[in-house]
């Protein structure tokens, strides 16, 4: 049995191996000799591009401690918005790295699988607080090796959905022995019939949520954990009173109740990635896939590419164990992207 620990205290301390490279910083790029001197286009995350509309926060939002009502306000919305069972936990976090980084130090050590290419955090988060980490591109033809499988559904960088079936007989066959299944549902928002939301009061289930990349405030620093209360209710402990800010209380509540923006933004978001799509075969550049958010394409020299692109104020993501893996966020200006995308390919 994989047991949850009594304290924080037990775990060793930060990582001390090389930091996952993230996108979204544009002040090392801008800095270089020659860097491109007008404004940049930043696709190296998968934020949407089209943010919901924030509508001014009341000054007690940023006067006040958040107050327990408006973060009870926050959780309901969030939980009728996921679909989220009243007997699963639920925890809002400043951001699911939050959640990423405490879950390992809750847990005793244990086997960890973590099912990639994904996001490095995951193994990286995980291996220094003593658990024997596993990454593997292949799904596992069994689990017995595992106490603890950590999956992103839908993947990054590559978009692959994980079925309901297998994910539901993963989580069946972990928590019959005392493990558990940790979903990292990200990019659920624009797929949410992948989800597992709805099935978060299962034993050995935990789901993290991001606020921030569907809605496009990543800014804002909010995300979700759902599932087995013993772990929220130790996420809860260990971020402590006021984890979430008054005015992400506010507008996590707003945004996340306005169902009508969501439905027409997955719409649009997925009308995007279509033109995205076509725009690149037109190119006869290969998109191996990704969510409406990012396409993965395929080129022979990523890194060479990359730079071109960033002669054009164009940033986006390569990945050094993948060389001909390219990641693209949808830009909001798509006219303005492709003319500069062109001045490369010429």
């Amino acid at each position: 049995m994989t047991d949850m620990k009594a304290t924080m205290g037990e775990t060793a301390g930060p990582s001390q191996s090389a930091v996952p490279k993230h996108g979204g910083d544009l002040t090392a790029l801008k800095a270089m000799p020659d860097a491109f001197a007008g404004d940049w286009l930043d696709l190296s995350t998968g934020i949407n591009p089209l943010p919901w509309p924030v509508p001014a926060v009341a000054p007690d939002a940023w006067q006040r401690l958040p107050e327990a009502a408006a973060e009870q306000a926050l959780l309901a919305a969030a939980r009728q918005c996921y679909g989220c069972p009243a007997e699963a936990g639920l925890v809002a976090l400043p951001g699911t790295q939050a959640a990423i980084q405490l879950l390992p130090r809750l847990f005793a050590p244990a086997r960890v699988t973590v099912l990639g290419p994904t996001y490095a955090e995951h193994a990286h988060c995980w291996r220094p607080a003593r658990h024997a980490v596993t990454e593997t591109d292949s799904l596992p033809a069994n689990l017995g090796g595992t106490d603890i499988l950590i999956a992103v559904n839908p993947n990054n960088p590559d978009g692959r959905m994980l079925g309901r079936d297998l994910l539901l007989r993963w989580q069946a066959e972990l928590a019959a022995r005392g493990g558990w299944l940790i979903l990292d549902e990200a990019f659920a928002d624009v797929v949410p019939e992948a989800s597992l939301a709805s099935e978060a009061d299962r034993p050995g289930l935990v789901i993290l949520r991001s606020f921030g990349k569907f809605f496009g405030l990543a800014g804002l620093r909010l995300g979700f954990v759902l599932g087995d209360p013993v772990v929220t209710n130790a996420l809860r402990q260990a971020a402590g009173p006021w984890a979430v800010s008054g005015p992400a209380l506010a507008i996590g509540t707003a945004a996340l109740a306005d169902t009508g923006w969501q439905q027409a933004m997955r719409d649009e978001l997925r009308a995007r990635a279509r033109r995205f799509d076509q725009m690149m075969r037109d190119r006869d550049i290969h998109v191996l896939g990704g969510t409406s958010l990012f396409r993965l394409a395929k080129v022979a020299d990523a890194a060479g590419f990359a730079a071109r692109l960033q002669q054009q104020g164009i940033h986006v993501r390569i990945f050094e164990q993948r060389p001909q893996w390219m990641r693209f966020g949808l830009p909001a200006d798509e006219a303005e992207f492709w003319r500069r995308f062109d001045r490369v390919l010429v």
